[in-house]
């Protein structure tokens, strides 16, 4: 199997049948063997009914597993990725939109150097406009900045991102990665400490403690749509989630104010 694709659901349905059309439509040229797996998180819209529909469309690739309740990103996927038999792990958001070519594109880069060990695309609005998906680690003030201004840093990026030059990174949103089996081996799961996040930026940062680079591609597009169910001032269980995530994701790696860097 060449490709493992892990896609998380909850409460998705408006979102999911646009992700595996794109999905299926992009890889009907392609020669790479895929199977799809899909963690439903306790949804309860017509979700799991369209899985269900899907699973017996095409059995041998969509491959459900439906969950009681939500169980957040880090155990549901970790559920998927030991079933897995993919070389290579995508991990998905049920709202992303994928163009032809561009899982061919990505993998390309990824097997092209032994050094890199997870790679991701320019993710994109519905609208067009730039989404910031990649950043430096966060310490205490630029994840307060982020929280707070999100829009506006990302506005302003968009304004200046004619650079298409691929580049390395401290971290990539999980809403679209390419991983190798082999880093996974190594690097191990995703933290299940974590619930919802920032268990994308601990992940990265453990791929680089491990000796690998997180490269950017910027001339490969997708489309997130971004639900940010834990951004806004609202509080909410999700934002609380989050909260518990970064102080857990501080301590775990002893810092606060001075974010870990490494060499490019």
């Amino acid at each position: 199997m060449d490709i493992s694709f892990i896609i998380l659901t909850w409460n998705s349905f408006d979102h999911i049948k646009k992700c595996l059309e794109s999905l299926n439509a992009s890889m009907k040229k392609s020669t790479l063997k895929y199977e799809i797996f899909i963690i439903d998180n306790g949804s309860v819209d017509d979700t799991p009914s369209f899985l269900e529909q899907q699973n017996q469309l095409l059995p041998h690739v969509i491959k459900p597993i439906y969950l009681e309740e939500n169980k957040g990103t880090t155990y549901s996927r970790n559920l998927a990725i030991k079933e897995a038999e993919g070389n290579t792990i995508v991990v998905l958001d049920s709202d992303v939109e994928v163009f032809e070519g561009t899982l061919e594109k990505l993998t390309e880069l990824l097997s092209s150097d032994n050094n890199i060990g997870l790679v991701a695309p320019k993710l994109v609005y519905g609208s067009g406009t730039l989404q910031k998906s990649t950043d430096n680690f966060p310490t205490f003030w630029n994840k307060a900045l982020r929280y707070f201004f999100l829009k506006t840093i990302e506005k302003r990026e968009h304004l200046t991102s004619s650079d298409d030059e691929v580049r390395s990174v401290d971290y990539a949103i999980s809403a679209f990665w390419v991983i190798r089996r082999d880093v996974i081996n190594k690097v191990g799961m995703l933290d299940e400490n974590i619930f919802y996040a920032p268990e994308d930026v601990d992940y990265c940062l453990r791929i680089w403690k491990a000796g690998y680079k997180v490269v950017y591609i910027p001339h490969v597009t997708a489309i997130h749509h971004a639900q940010e169910i834990s951004r806004g001032l609202r509080i909410n269980k999700a934002l609380l989630r989050h909260i518990q995530g970064l102080i857990y994701y501080f301590r775990k790696h002893g810092y606060l104010f001075r974010r870990p860097k490494f060499n490019y």
